[in-house]
């Protein structure tokens, strides 16, 4: 793979000197766009995955009010174009190997969703593709390969539920794993559009403080997941003990950080988290308990993301409901880091890259459901 050109425009800039020996490494840049969030991260190969040279998140909220017009908002565009302007300040400080920028729910269900990727372009510089429910379902499942084969969580299993609740949708990927050759096949994939933003804005004519509206948004999300059940028959697998169920999303990580009682959010405590279920509902009848104020003046959420939590937790609840396995493996990854895995594979050893641990450990290697298997 042949080294990129400098950023649009950053030619023969120069990185800071505090990023130390990393212009000597392979680097790697993952931008996700999401509905609610936009993400990047600059990433170095190690022996055993990746290091962490850079990450930036902003909340942007793309989506809002998609769900009512069908079309993304132009306050909102501003929202995200800032942000990509930032992403693309820090991408041109230092000379990259690859790097791959990806939409999802917003930009597939908005009619102008593909015009204002081409704006982004030839504003920001970034080539941003739109990829389906299934590769995003994929690149969840590559950021958490390390998580389904480890052994940390108890014996090996041969199959693997993940989900990943987002902003516009929510990924879930039905995973055949052989835990003795470390591999895993996606044989199944529901993206089900319904994420934080969108189940509040379908349900934005109540609160979901109040009960019965809540237990309305459980019961209209597990509704969604009954086709999926009946097409893999996932339950007799959990009563077979064969399954993990594996959580990447800002709400799973949120409830882990409430369980752990962490007086402020820090990844390296939360992700690798196995969480017991009976402590996971407990935090969710807490933020109930907490009200709009006390989950806006909470250190782990704050006041920007206090809208979407409870939302969130209906999802998860409704997940759970369907699919009631014991402990929930927390994972604070995402298709970042499933990009920068997937880069790394493609682009080979690198003869250069320093023998550091893995931040991830050693890793071998649209509205419908889709089965790619049985």
């Amino acid at each position: 793979m042949e080294r990129i050109p400098p950023w649009p425009g950053r030619a023969g800039r120069s990185y800071p000197s505090s990023y130390g020996r990393s212009g000597e490494e392979e680097l790697f840049a993952a931008l996700d766009l999401g509905t609610n969030n936009c993400r990047l991260m600059v990433a170095a190969q190690t022996t055993g995955g990746f290091r962490v040279v850079d990450s930036y998140s902003r909340m942007v909220k793309l989506g809002e009010g998609l769900h009512h017009t069908g079309r993304l908002a132009d306050p909102a565009m501003e929202r995200t174009l800032d942000a990509l302007r930032i992403c693309a300040e820090r991408v041109g400080r230092r000379p990259l190997k690859a790097i791959r920028a990806v939409a999802t729910e917003a930009c597939r269900r908005a009619e102008n969703g593909e015009d204002f990727l081409r704006r982004a372009k030839a504003e920001t510089g970034f080539d941003i593709s739109i990829i389906s429910g299934r590769e995003e379902a994929g690149l969840a499942v590559e950021s958490c390969a390390s998580l389904i084969h480890s052994p940390r969580f108890g014996a090996p299993r041969n199959r693997a539920l993940l989900f990943d609740i987002g902003g516009g949708s929510t990924e879930i990927a039905w995973v055949r794993v052989d835990p003795f050759r470390q591999t895993r096949d996606l044989i199944g994939y529901l993206s089900l559009p319904v994420g934080v933003i969108t189940l509040s804005e379908q349900f934005g004519h109540v609160s979901p403080h109040d009960p019965a509206s809540y237990a309305q948004m459980v019961a209209y999300t597990k509704q969604a997941l009954h086709e999926f059940e009946a097409i893999h028959r996932i339950g007799p697998e959990i009563r077979r003990q064969q399954t993990r169920l594996i959580g990447t999303s800002g709400t799973v990580t949120t409830l882990a950080s409430l369980v752990l009682g962490l007086p402020r959010y820090a990844r390296a405590a939360v992700d690798g988290t196995q969480l017991p279920s009976v402590s996971a509902r407990k935090a969710v009848r807490m933020l109930h308990e907490m009200g709009r104020a006390g989950i806006e003046a909470h250190p782990c959420i704050g006041p920007d993301r206090a809208t979407f939590v409870l939302p969130g937790c209906a999802i998860f609840e409704a997940i759970h409901d369907m699919w009631p396995i014991e402990d929930i493996i927390v994972a604070d990854r995402g298709l970042r880091d499933g990009m920068v895995l997937r880069m790394i594979r493609k682009a080979g050893p690198s003869p250069r890259h320093y023998h550091r641990p893995s931040v991830l450990g050693p890793i071998p290697f649209q509205h419908s459901i889709q089965a790619t298997g049985s």
